[in-house]
């Protein structure tokens, strides 16, 4: 892991400036609604149309990294996620009201065909780059917690941003997109590939459906629990960006502030997480059980007051929780996929993470006018069957190749000494 240490670095700051170019956007959406003169939907669009893009291009660009290489499908993506956010900062520029909205939100499509080929990539990325499950597991927890801590930063500087010209966030996108870009370039090394990894479409079809026949239900459960994940923090997220500003007149640098409490509480299990679950996959089970059983607790117990102070407090814990979980289900998968389907399996996997955000505020939106406990009450709900899911469906089996070898060359050994005799 030493010697790769650049490599990780440059790796990291993909899901940072990725989280950065959308979760910027969280503190500001009501910003963006008043200048615009949209509705609280319509402004959460902006989140929407971006995950919707991504699911939708996300498995293409699993299956062009396992065919013509990770870097190859990174590079060009984020050249396009660059020149979506400057679409949409220059259509915030140049033009106001409705006008100014579709130019923005095109943009963001454009900038969600970027994302589709960027951090999803990372992840079978990173678990081609070693060999060894316990150095998998801890760079994973590193790139984890590099995306959380994109999560925690983004409201703050979202907020500080658009305190100068609200729409900053979106100018700033071209810029973080290029750091990145001069990073992959010069520090990460992929690993070469051979020419035998270059299937077909019909290969690849048939071999990614082989792969979810045999291991389609733990699959399953962790592309619903990664789901589940992204749909509560999300969604609570967008629900305590209106409350604050509506209710309780928090703005700019002060709300993101209160938005970053929760995410700081993420990013933390998130790298503790990557840390203690080692190459243990049930570890990694369990680990993952615990933290989906804390984030559905937390999500009962904060329908039962709408005191901002209690629901900034037990939705830290839930982040807590969901900060466990992701790393476990990031391992689980990328050490459970041979290398010819990691790019593919992981993409189908990180497209479940982006419905997840694509829903999150469009439904938060609409039951916000509901009573309290109802939103807190589905939230919770959907927190248990991840951790129903997660307890029922991931049955992990520990590596036993090792082993396997071992007593495979036994009867192989003996064979042969007794063909030597006979000669």
């Amino acid at each position: 892991m030493e010697n790769k240490k650049w490599d990780l670095v440059a790796l990291a700051s993909i899901p940072l400036i990725m989280t950065l170019g959308n979760s910027m956007l969280i503190p500001i959406l009501p910003l963006i609604s008043q200048q615009l003169h949209v509705s609280p939907f319509q402004v959460s669009m902006l989140i929407t149309v971006y995950a919707i893009v991504a699911i939708l291009l996300i498995p293409i660009a699993g299956y062009l990294s396992d065919r013509f290489g990770r870097k190859a499908v990174i590079i060009p993506s984020l050249i396009i996620a660059a020149a979506g956010g400057a679409v949409s900062g220059a259509g915030a520029w140049w033009t106001d009201g409705s006008t100014a909205y579709w130019i923005i939100l095109g943009g963001r499509f454009l900038q969600g065909i970027g994302a589709a080929g960027a951090f999803p990539i990372v992840l079978p990325l990173v678990g081609d780059m070693f060999d060894d499950e316990k150095d998998i597991s801890k760079s994973l927890g590193i790139i984890e917690t590099s995306n959380t801590f994109g999560k925690v930063i983004s409201p703050i500087l979202g907020a500080a941003l658009a305190s100068v010209l609200w729409y900053l966030p979106f100018l700033s996108i071209p810029i973080l997109c290029i750091i990145s870009l001069v990073m992959v370039i010069f520090f990460v090394k992929s690993p070469s590939k051979s020419s035998s990894s270059k299937t077909s479409i019909k290969q690849f079809l048939t071999s990614t459906r082989d792969v979810m026949r045999k291991k389609g239900r733990w699959l399953y459960a962790i592309f619903a629990v990664g789901c589940i994940c992204m749909f509560i923090l999300f969604g609570v997220l967008f629900y305590l960006s209106e409350t604050l500003e509506s209710k309780y007149g928090m703005h700019g640098v002060r709300k993101g502030l209160v938005l970053a409490i929760p995410l700081a509480v993420l990013c933390l299990f998130s790298f503790i997480a990557g840390k203690v679950i080692g190459k243990s996959k049930q570890r990694m089970k369990w680990t993952g059980f615990a933290g989906m059983a804390l984030a559905t607790i937390c999500m009962i117990i904060t329908g039962f007051s709408n005191q901002i102070f209690f629901v900034v407090t037990f939705f830290s814990l839930c982040g807590a929780g969901i900060g466990t979980a992701l790393p476990c289900m990031d391992a689980l998968i990328t050490e459970g996929i041979e290398k010819e389907q990691r790019g593919t399996i992981t993409s189908l996997y990180s497209s479940m993470r982006f419905i997840g955000v694509s829903l999150g505020p469009p439904v938060v939106s609409l039951l916000l006018k509901s009573n309290h406990w109802v939103l807190f009450g589905m939230m919770a709900l959907v927190g248990a069957i991840g951790g129903f899911v997660t307890l029922w469906a991931v049955r992990p089996q520990e590596n036993k190749n090792k082993t396997d070898d071992k007593n495979s060359s036994k009867p192989l050994s003996g064979l042969m000494m007794k063909r030597a005799k006979a000669r």
